[in-house]
């Protein structure tokens, strides 16, 4: 079931109803300040709502002052074994630390950390990962990992409930997509705090879109799940991407451009994947959603681009420009793109009037006219 409570990290609600909540972590040595800061703003461009990043030691948590500081969005700090680093982490000010109660050094130094969540107003993120169980549920997991996972988690949770702290979210992370999706399911129905979905170690770009897309995807259709990360061997900056992908398709959250583009047949003239590529890659620079179609030919191109704002369909010498289901006009290949996005600059410089059967499908108001 969805979550009935919500925390606030750094003015960014989760659960309780709010908006899926998009996150990532930054794969630099965080007590690099300059290089953490750079990669937290290209996460920031591409539209990512929290930040979290790995606070192993001194040095790290020593950098967290400048980095919260300079920092777009709300930073985040991951710490695993040392209660010190939290409670450091939290006098500089970060805006949730994500801790095990299990390893963070006994029941003293959990009832310190906490002490200080509670004077800080820092909420936190505790779970499990199949990869890191607790020694004395290992001897399960072979045989009931769904189950070894879940209490697991609800062991953490019982420690912070007994402490009378209740400002947190929850993960059970696997590999496995299947044990993930029945872990969440089953922690779902006995917990009401928010939910942090993710598939963990999920693999390279294509691999790891797949799995968190069949994963993450299946819960949020569901409504379980209040904040995402979509793990990925690759620049961070993709898992960001990649969740939003999943967002826009669940219809969940619209932010920035949707690509749609046939998948190339015999009758194409021109290399599809080419030209999709290339205007997927200018649509990047853009915030605003809005639709836009790539078709290999004008046999299907106006009916099934016919749905997007705009649409192009490619020829052996020339292509068509499309707009809410509407031939503008045929153009020189070479200047198809190009036409293309000076058509949709004007049309946002417009305020991006819509005609009555674009908002529709789009399931937006229907405002004045347009075209």
């Amino acid at each position: 079931m969805a979550s009935q409570r919500q925390i606030n990290v750094g003015g960014v609600p989760i659960g309780g109803g709010a908006p899926v909540v998009v996150q990532s972590m930054t794969t630099t040595k965080t007590h690099d300040a300059d290089a953490t800061l750079a990669q937290v703003g290209r996460l920031a461009e591409a539209g990512v709502d929290v930040v979290r990043v790995a606070v192993p030691g001194l040095p790290d948590v020593e950098a967290l002052p400048r980095i919260i500081a300079e920092s777009p969005v709300p930073i985040i700090a991951d710490i695993h074994f040392n209660a010190s680093l939290a409670l450091k982490a939290m006098d500089a000010g970060v805006a949730a630390v994500r801790i095990n109660p299990g390893n963070i050094g006994g029941p003293d130094k959990v009832r310190e950390v906490v002490r200080k969540a509670q004077e800080t107003g820092t909420p936190m993120r505790i779970g499990a990962n199949s990869g890191s169980l607790p020694e004395h549920l290992r001897w399960t997991a072979t045989a009931d990992p769904v189950g070894a996972l879940v209490k697991a988690a609800m062991e953490e949770v019982e420690i912070l409930e007994e402490l009378g702290f209740h400002d947190f979210k929850i993960s059970v992370k696997s590999s496995s997509v299947p044990v993930m999706i029945g872990a969440y399911r089953k922690l779902s129905e006995l917990v009401p705090y928010p939910l942090h979905l993710g598939v963990t170690e999920a693999g390279t770009l294509v691999t790891g879109a797949v799995k968190s897309s069949i994963g993450i995807g299946t819960l949020l259709e569901e409504g379980i799940g209040d904040t995402i990360r979509v793990s990925l061997s690759t620049d961070p900056v993709e898992e960001v991407r990649v969740a939003f992908d999943i967002l826009r398709a669940l219809g969940l959250r619209h932010m920035g451009p949707e690509l749609i583009a046939c998948p190339s047949c015999g009758r194409t003239n021109v290399e599809v994947h080419e030209l999709a590529g290339v205007v997927e890659d200018r649509l990047r620079g853009y915030r605003e959603h809005f639709e836009v179609a790539v078709m290999g030919c004008a046999v299907n191109g106006p009916g099934e681009a016919g749905d997007a704002d705009f649409g192009i369909a490619g020829g052996r010498d020339a292509g068509h420009i499309y707009a809410h289901g509407e031939v503008l006009r045929r153009v020189p290949q070479e200047r198809l793109v190009d036409e293309l996005f000076t058509e949709i600059d004007a049309w946002i410089a417009e305020g991006m009037p819509r005609p009555e059967r674009g908002r529709r499908k789009l399931g937006l108001p229907v405002v004045g006219g347009g075209s």
